[in-house]
């Protein structure tokens, strides 16, 4: 399907709303652009935490089979939800209308916020640590708080600039970020083989259950950005198809995930240690080196941040209070420091973190399986874009239908919660069905589907 021209739209249904929350007027990113987005956005140091929690469980191999699969996973899942906001030009927010409702948006919408603004302020603190950590070794001066203050002011400056400001942050980004990661997984080779060879020879790894728990926590390190993926694939331009989409999610998405995730795993095997800041910068042997490699880790924060983290959260925030572009970032760079981070990067908290991503992928697992049956299914690729955008329309209210779908395949997935992702959809998928079929008060969200009536 080719992108729809929204030109048919009735200005009365957008007069009052945000243009960031309207149709896309203006494709901004073809495909290297947009593959460079991703791979600049993917730099997430939580990918550090994921692979160092894998000590004891596996073998090298198997983390890095654990990390394809995780990573394949999230490329086919984001080309489906996002194929609708390439076709359509519109924001998850108003995505998820037609399945949720023009108030029920708000529970997905903050079920998927939740867990950006934690792992904003997460990074915001590594990345603030890696910059004080710089100034303490150049000029003697640290002071964390008032770095971290400064440094998530900086990443909310350059949200508030858009997706203009974020394509040419991450396309400069991007080659910068690949040399740098190979040379870590070179430096901790070389300077901790004997280390490394001495932990993993006394493991076995298995190919049971901590292996696909594994490849949950490196696909729910993305579960959040995959249900919001038409705030990035509706600023694609109209060849950058699903299948083309999928491989450009995952030649960006592999690498940095398998670079990161092993540096996590073999530094933590090596040194005892998960933070990356405290262990680069004494373990480079040069100051250049590691003020450079600190400096990566700063610059990595701001890329994923402003991408992943500061646009879905204030999207839904825009969505849910009719507030403005600007004081929607700056309230998401508010509650980020509201978590406190500095609880959150500590050694015990690498085991926490795994348990945290595969807890609300419990829940993020099952919106993805409403949007996707809701799209493909039961509309067949097809929407009004009025029918979207007319807050008193057929979609206004709650569709209890998906309320209910997501609630039942949480619960499904909470049985199993490492692998819970995957063990939500199948549940979800088939009970939105069901219930759209069945359910009276879903009649008018069936406007245009399979079951209209």
């Amino acid at each position: 399907m080719s992108i729809v021209d929204n030109k048919n739209l009735n200005p009365e249904l957008v007069k009052d709303v945000d243009p960031d929350l309207q149709p896309t007027q203006k494709r901004i990113m073809g495909p290297l652009s947009y593959a460079a987005s991703f791979m600049g956005g993917c730099v997430s140091i939580g990918t550090f935490s994921m692979g160092a929690g894998l000590i004891g469980a596996l073998t090298v191999t198997q983390a890095i089979l654990a990390m394809t699969i995780g990573c394949l996973v999230i490329a086919i899942a984001l080309a489906i939800i996002g194929e609708c906001g390439h076709t359509y030009g519109i924001p998850f927010t108003v995505q998820l209308r037609s399945s949720f409702g023009t108030t029920g948006v708000k529970i997905p919408g903050v079920l998927r916020g939740l867990p950006a603004i934690v792992w904003f302020g997460f990074q915001s603190w590594v990345g603030a640590g890696a910059i004080n950590s710089c100034m303490n070794i150049l000029f003697g001066v640290s002071n964390l708080p008032v770095v971290y203050a400064l440094f998530t002011l900086l990443q909310v400056a350059l949200a508030i600039k858009g997706f203009e400001g974020i394509k040419w942050l991450e396309n400069i980004s991007c080659v910068f970020i690949i040399a740098i990661l190979i040379y870590m997984l070179y430096v901790v080779n070389t300077q901790f083989s004997s280390e490394i060879g001495d932990v993993f020879s006394g493991i076995k790894g298995t190919w049971g259950m901590p292996f696909w728990a594994a490849t949950t926590s490196f696909l729910g390190i993305y579960s959040t950005m995959i249900i919001n993926a038409s705030d990035y694939s509706r600023n694609a331009t109209d060849n950058v198809k699903p299948v083309k989409a999928a491989s450009i999610y995952t030649v960006a998405i592999l690498p940095v995930t398998l670079f990161m995730g092993l540096i996590g795993l073999l530094v933590t095997a090596a040194t005892g240690n998960s933070d990356p800041v405290v262990v680069f910068s004494t373990t480079m042997g040069s100051k250049f080196l590691t003020i450079v490699t600190l400096l990566f880790i700063a610059f990595a924060q701001v890329t994923t941040n402003v991408l992943n983290n500061i646009v879905p959260p204030a999207y839904v925030l825009m969505e849910s209070f009719k507030m403005k572009w600007t004081h929607a970032t700056v309230l998401v760079g508010i509650l980020s420091a509201c978590v406190m981070p500095w609880k959150l990067v500590t050694d015990e908290s690498a085991a926490g973190l795994n348990l945290f991503t595969q807890f609300y992928s419990a829940f993020l697992g099952p919106i993805f399986a409403v949007m996707a049956v809701d799209y493909f299914i039961l509309r067949k690729k097809k929407l009004d874009i009025n029918d979207m955008y007319d807050k008193q329309g057929c979609f206004k209210g709650i569709n209890w239908a998906a309320v209910i779908a997501i609630i039942f395949g949480s619960l499904c997935s909470l049985l199993v919660m490492k692998l819970s992702w995957y063990v939500s959809l199948i549940p979800t998928g088939a009970a939105y069905y069901l219930l759209m079929k069945m359910m009276p008060s879903s009649k008018s969200f069936c406007k245009g589907t399979i079951f209209e009536r």
